[in-house]
């Protein structure tokens, strides 16, 4: 397939209506860069229709104002999506457990265009409710293996793993910028995110900066009174400049992600990929991740930071000790990080993988 046109399907644009999370990033990235090689939309829901067009080439298409399936914020539905797949060859679907998503594949396929989906791990109502849709879809690309292990596609034929990727001019490292004890968490404050083992195991002498709004009024009033008395600074609200800065002076970036959190509650996929450790990553900060779901296929332990258990407070504090005293560790695991990063965490990278897929499955 020479040069296809491809839509990318996508519930909500990041930054739209309060929407602040790592999937619509994701898709938003992705189809940015995919615009440099190829004629490339992206198509989005939401209460007000809006058209603009990225510095990439990216056409940019909010259907509105669109219905809310079954009142869902994020599962939306709009006429406009007929004719949003008739202006492509490929249609690329993110969130797949989501009606809008099946109805273009149904649309593709009944009108010989090819449906592709990525999981990026949230879902609502739809048909796959009730029933199997997965072939639907000409494909399935998934964000790591961990994801595609725990959709049942080990086996399935037109079932990949395409990984996701940074903008490694923007979250690059600074060589002005001196590294300091300092421990950075990005990512939602929410009880499966394992923010609370993190503050328990911030050792003296670092300080910790959590980057990130409350999510979960309860866990919100723990956090913080579990910080009362260390150096634990919430920061609900950055800019992605922000961010970077924070990650260019911490000695780390950290991801503790559990599957059962201080409250009994069990995560099954508490992370399909890791977004905020690539960055990190990406910025020269060495990973630190727990063993859960896809995170250790971002960190490779000691050689780009380090892979502890979940929920252990005592294995976390002892590697945040060994950054807080090894200046020299920090530097080495971060240019391994940054390596590991340029190698197999690029949107060009992931890009490649999709168009080979396109044209594959």
């Amino acid at each position: 397939m020479n040069k296809p046109r491809v839509t990318h399907i996508t519930p909500a644009l990041f930054g739209e209506q309060g929407v602040f999370g790592g999937a619509e990033r994701y898709s938003l990235e992705l189809a940015r860069s995919m615009a440099k090689v190829v004629p490339t939309s992206l198509v989005a829901f939401g209460d007000v229709p809006k058209r603009f067009t990225t510095s990439e080439g990216l056409k940019v298409r909010v259907l509105g104002p669109a219905w809310r399936v079954r009142g869902q914020a994020f599962n939306r539905l709009h006429p406009g999506i007929v004719r949003a797949v008739a202006g492509a060859d490929v249609v690329h679907c993110h969130q797949p457990r989501m009606l809008a998503s099946e109805m273009c594949a149904l649309l593709a396929r009944a009108t010989g265009r090819r449906a592709f989906a990525s999981d990026l791990g949230a879902g609502g109502w739809s048909f796959s409710s009730r029933l199997n849709t997965d072939g639907w879809f000409h494909g399935h690309l998934h964000i790591s293996e961990y994801s595609r292990q725990v959709a049942g596609h080990a086996k399935r034929a037109g079932a990949g793993v395409i990984y996701g990727g940074v903008d490694t001019e923007l979250f690059a490292p600074d060589p002005n910028v001196r590294r300091e004890p300092l421990v950075v968490f990005v990512g939602r404050l929410m009880p499966h995110k394992g923010v609370d083992v993190l503050i328990d195991a911030l050792p003296a002498g670092m300080n910790l900066e959590l980057i990130g709004r409350p999510y979960h009024e309860r866990f919100f009033a723990d956090l913080k009174r579990l910080a009362a008395g260390k150096r634990v600074t919430f920061r609900p609200d950055c800019t992605d400049f922000d961010i970077v800065r924070a990650y260019r002076r911490a000695a780390c970036v950290v991801l503790p992600s559990l599957y059962r959190d201080r409250y009994g509650n069990e995560s099954k996929v508490p992370e399909l990929l890791g977004q905020t450790l690539i960055e990190g990553m990406a910025c020269g900060a060495p990973g630190i991740c727990t063993a859960v779901a896809s995170l250790p296929e971002v960190v490779a332990d000691g050689r780009t930071g380090f892979v502890v258990p979940p929920n252990d407070a005592a294995a976390l504090r002892e590697k945040l000790r060994f950054l807080r005293d090894n200046e020299s560790a920090v530097c080495e695991l971060g240019a391994a990080g940054r390596a590991r990063v340029l190698e197999h965490f690029t949107w060009s990278t992931t890009v490649t993988r999709c168009l080979e897929a396109y044209a594959s499955y």
